[in-house]
Order: C-alpha cells, then sequence, then structure tokens
C-alpha cells in the first residue's frame, strides 16, 4: 500500500511534465521544419532526451551497456525487443547522433502533439493495418532513406510490446525488407528490460524507481553468404542471452 502511494505522488508530477515536453516540443519542431529535415531532426533528438529526463521525476534509471565500436554520426539498422511505447524515447536518447528512424502504426502519427509531427515528419516509416504490401515499401522507402542520408533505423521483429518482457517471436518481412534496401548498414542487436513495469498499471500509477537495462550490441558486419532469417536468428540470440544473463543476477 505504501509504495502505491509513494508512486501517485510522483506519478502526478511526472505525467504534469512529460505533458508540457510534448506540449512545447510541438512547435519547435514545426519551425525547425522550415529550415529542413536535419533542424526537425536535431529538434526532435532533443524532445526524445527531456522526455527520458521526465522519468527521473518518477524515479525511474537507466542502466547502459554500449558497445565501444558504436560511433556517433554512424548508420545502423538496428533491431530490438520491444516492451514499452517509452522504448522509443529511451533508444532516441541514447543514439541521438545517429538519429534512430522508427517503424510506427498509422494511429500513432495523428493527434499526439510532438509524437505525431515527428512520425509523420522526421522520416519514419508509417504502417497501415492489415496492409502488408504498404507495410513492406514504406519500410523500403526507410531503409533507402537511412543509407542515402547516414542515419540509423529502429525495427521492433516482435511486431507488438511484449507482455511482462516476455521476448516474443521473431517475424522476417519488415527486417528483409529493411536488410534489401539498406544492403550495406551494420546490424546491431539492442537489448531493453524493465521498461515494460512503467506500463504495469497504463501510467497509474507509475511504480516509482524503475530501473531499465539497455544493451547496445556490437555491430554485425554484413556479408553476401548470410541469410537474413539467419542473421534475424542470431540478433535474436544475442538478445535473449543478455535477458538471460540479467535476470540471472
Amino acid at each position: 500500500m505504501g509504495s502505491r502511494i509513494v508512486a501517485w505522488i510522483f506519478t502526478i508530477p511526472f505525467l504534469i511534465a512529460f505533458g508540457i515536453v510534448l506540449l512545447v516540443f510541438d512547435p519547435l519542431q514545426r519551425v525547425a521544419r522550415l529550415f529542413g529535415q536535419h533542424p526537425q531532426e536535431i529538434v526532435a533528438g532533443w524532445l526524445q532526451v527531456a522526455l527520458v529526463g521526465t522519468f527521473r521525476i518518477a524515479g525511474t534509471r537507466l542502466e547502459v551497456e554500449r558497445s565501444t565500436a558504436i560511433e556517433p554520426h554512424r548508420s545502423y539498422l538496428l533491431v530490438a525487443n520491444h516492451q514499452s511505447m517509452f522504448d522509443i524515447p529511451i533508444l532516441g536518447n541514447l543514439l541521438f547522433s545517429n538519429f534512430p528512424k522508427y517503424v510506427s502504426k498509422e494511429e500513432l502519427a495523428r493527434w499526439l502533439p510532438s509524437i505525431s509531427y515527428n512520425l509523420r515528419r522526421g522520416g519514419n516509416a508509417i504502417i497501415q493495418r492489415g496492409d502488408r504490401e504498404q507495410a513492406t515499401e514504406a519500410i523500403r522507402q526507410l531503409g533507402r532513406e537511412i543509407h542515402r542520408r547516414g542515419t540509423s533505423a529502429v525495427i521492433y521483429p516482435e511486431g507488438t510490446r511484449a507482455r511482462a518482457g516476455k521476448l516474443g517471436r521473431f517475424r522476417l518481412p519488415g527486417f528483409q525488407a529493411l536488410l534489401e534496401s539498406a544492403p550495406d548498414v551494420p546490424v546491431v542487436p539492442v537489448t531493453i528490460d524493465e521498461s515494460w513495469r512503467l506500463l504495469e498499471h497504463n501510467l497509474f500509477p507509475i511504480p516509482f524507481g524503475t530501473r531499465v537495462h539497455v544493451r547496445i550490441g556490437d555491430p554485425i558486419a554484413r556479408s553476401e553468404d548470410q541469410s537474413p532469417r539467419d542473421l534475424l536468428n542470431q540478433v535474436r540470440a544475442e538478445i535473449e542471452g543478455t535477458l538471460e544473463r540479467w535476470r540471472a543476477v
């Protein structure tokens, strides 16, 4: 009971701060976009830094393992497990200089201050439910753009958020479309854990003091003799092994 009261005490100011950040950065992005896509990307990066900063109000902390081989201002295909909507600003904050782009459902690109604008105008892939051809082409276009501009792409091959952190099945088609459209871009396994706890009660309240673990692994160089399925299985095995290691402690 006491922990629930503490959670509510800190959830209310967190939600207020989170909302203010979204409202402030929406017009800032629109103004920046008048000067081109890159200025908008920089503002969107600071948006994600600010959003992660508000998590601290609820006692949330990040514990990060980052490969020393990850270079700033370099293009990567980041393949991650997915536990929470907060995974997106967390990765955007940690990989600011790599300007990660996302694959997002169409409904998220409407009505959400800052977030929807960034999804629509920030070079992300917006996919429609039930339209596999449209989704594949949007992902291919994302791959072509990161290859051309030197930005990065994040894909969640589980296709949806995992319940209670359980690792789901990895789906091949979207991952393969990215590989084919960005043939020279290294693949990076990304593992995240405990972020699901932030939404355990659908924000009401947010548990106080959550520790979110993130591992950004070594880039995997591309080779012509490795099939997309084998590469995806390699990434999944690394993510699964990292989760097992963390949870065994």
